[in-house]
């Protein structure tokens, strides 16, 4: 997934407490939590699934690339565009489509409109300001929290790359030093992922 579940966890977390200090009243806030953290959910696995679908797909086409010459990046790239508008689905990856987050700004707005509706069908919430102004603050929300996590992130990824020896992204050693690194970010901006990973 393209965060991780626990800041999935962490995310939902902060953004309904956002909303219930905001545009929100929520009677019952743990249930409301419970609902954002699995519409995130869902809407980022869909993403999941379709690259899964794609790695299933190039399996068929190993020796097509290898007689052209074509890589396994770039076509991956060409089926999952054409399968992102066949099926007219939006982007959610960021850094493919150009954005500095993990997330798309276009994967952002999706989210808020779905979210929004589905809060405005919740039992026990009741909307102090209008629609679109709870939209915009899940917006809000969503960006300032992503904003953070891509600082942890580059910063976690550049004390990997000042190591004395050059250890190779995707390596055991790699993904355990990010993890350490990721943490200790995390902490450093206040935020402790311990406290939701069991959530």
């Amino acid at each position: 997934m393209l965060l991780s579940r626990t800041f999935v966890a962490y995310l939902s977390r902060e953004l309904t407490k956002r909303l219930a200090v905001g545009p929100l009243e929520l009677a019952d806030p743990e249930s409301i939590r419970q609902l954002v953290h699995d519409m995130i959910t869902d809407e980022l696995s869909v993403e999941d699934s379709l690259n899964e679908e794609v790695r299933e797909i190039l399996g068929q086409y190993t020796e097509y690339m290898r007689r052209q010459g074509v890589s396994y990046q770039e076509m991956f790239r060409r089926i999952k565009k054409t399968l992102l508008a066949e099926r007219k689905m939006i982007r959610a990856s960021g850094r493919e489509s150009g954005d500095h987050m993990k997330l798309s700004r276009d994967k952002i707005n999706e989210i808020s409109h779905k979210m929004a509706g589905l809060l405005r069908r919740a039992p026990r919430v009741k909307f102090r300001s209008e629609w679109n102004d709870v939209r915009l603050e899940i917006v809000r929300g969503l960006t300032d929290l992503l904003l953070a996590e891509d600082k942890v992130s580059l910063a976690a990824r550049t004390k990997i790359r000042t190591q004395k020896r050059e250890i190779p992204e995707g390596s055991p050693e790699w993904d355990l030093l990010y993890r350490r690194y990721y943490d200790e970010e995390m902490r450093r901006y206040g935020i402790d992922l311990a406290s939701v990973s069991g959530w």
